[in-house]
C-alpha cells in the first residue's frame, strides 16, 4: 500500500535542529535504501514529503511516528492508489454506488 505523507515541522530555528535533521535523513535513507521510502522530497522553507510503500495502516503509523521522534510536526497522510485502478472504473463507465 501506498502512503503520500506531508509533514509540517514545528515552528523552531532550522540551525538549531542540525544534529536531528541529520539522523532524520540517516533514517529515511535506510528506508530508501530498503524500499520503504519511494519519493522522498523536501519542501520550500521547511518540510518534507515522503510516499511510502508499507504491508499495513499500523506500518504508516509507526513511520509517521519514528519520523516525529527525529522532527516534531504536524502530519498529512493520504492513501494513495494506482491510476490505473480509477482508470479501469472509468472506462467501465462503473457506477461507484454499484461498486
Amino acid at each position: 500500500m501506498h502512503f503520500l505523507v506531508i509533514s509540517t515541522p514545528r515552528a523552531e530555528r532550522p540551525s538549531g535542529m542540525r544534529d536531528v535533521q541529520i539522523k532524520w535523513w540517516d533514517w529515511i535513507n535506510d528506508l530508501t535504501a530498503k524500499g520503504i521510502a519511494k519519493h522522498v522530497y523536501t519542501k520550500l522553507g521547511r518540510g518534507a514529503v515522503v510516499i511510502f510503500d508499507v504491508d499495513a495502516h499500523e506500518t504508516v503509523h509507526k513511520l509517521v511516528n519514528q519520523w516525529n521522534e527525529y522532527v516534531p510536526a504536524t502530519f498529512e497522510v493520504e492513501a494513495l492508489l494506482p491510476g490505473s485502478h480509477q482508470e479501469k472504473i472509468a472506462r467501465a463507465r462503473t457506477n461507484p454506488l454499484a461498486l
